[in-house]
């Protein structure tokens, strides 16, 4: 199975999510936009596991302590030009989060990327559009949970399903 940790949010801030990826699917003639149940922040993509391994990354992520913290979206922006995103405002406590959790994948066998954490939302991939990147106004939730997600096709539709919470 397919498998990642994240941050889910409620339907408030999916809301504003989705208002930034629809205005940005009409300033674009194409692109493949992220369905809005779809829409998380990812703070470690794991890949494929089987079933040992999706016990340790469910050891590994109960490890991490956390009280609620603040998550901000503050930007639009994008990769590679073509992957568009909302921006997430890296904060001490989402910093630490994602570090604890990714010191405890890493004891438990699993090779993340080193790549430095860059929070964000995927909007859409192979977007075409003549507009650039842009500030919004910022908003978002307070966080008290991670969830280990599992992606998979259920019908041709890319469906991501939380198969484990872990709480403060």
């Amino acid at each position: 199975m397919r498998l990642f940790v994240a941050i889910n949010f409620n339907d408030n801030t999916r809301g504003g999510l989705l208002a930034l990826r629809d205005e940005l699917k009409a300033k674009s003639p194409r692109g493949h936009f992220s369905l809005p149940e779809n829409l998380h922040l990812t703070l470690a993509f794991l890949g494929e596991c089987d079933k040992k391994q999706l016990v340790a990354a469910k050891s590994a992520m109960n490890a991490v302590n956390f009280e609620p913290f603040d998550v901000t979206i503050e930007r639009i922006g994008n990769f590679r030009g073509d992957l568009w995103w909302a921006g997430c405002r890296a904060t001490p406590q989402l910093s630490a989060i994602q570090q604890a959790l990714s010191d405890n994948l890493r004891k438990a066998g699993f090779m993340l990327e080193n790549r430095k954490y860059s929070p964000h939302i995927t909007l859409g991939r192979e977007v075409i559009t003549d507009v650039t990147p842009w500030t919004i106004k910022p908003f978002g939730e307070t966080v008290g949970k991670l969830d280990l997600m599992k992606s998979e096709r259920i019908g041709g539709k890319l469906t991501y399903t939380a198969i484990c919470t872990t709480a403060t």
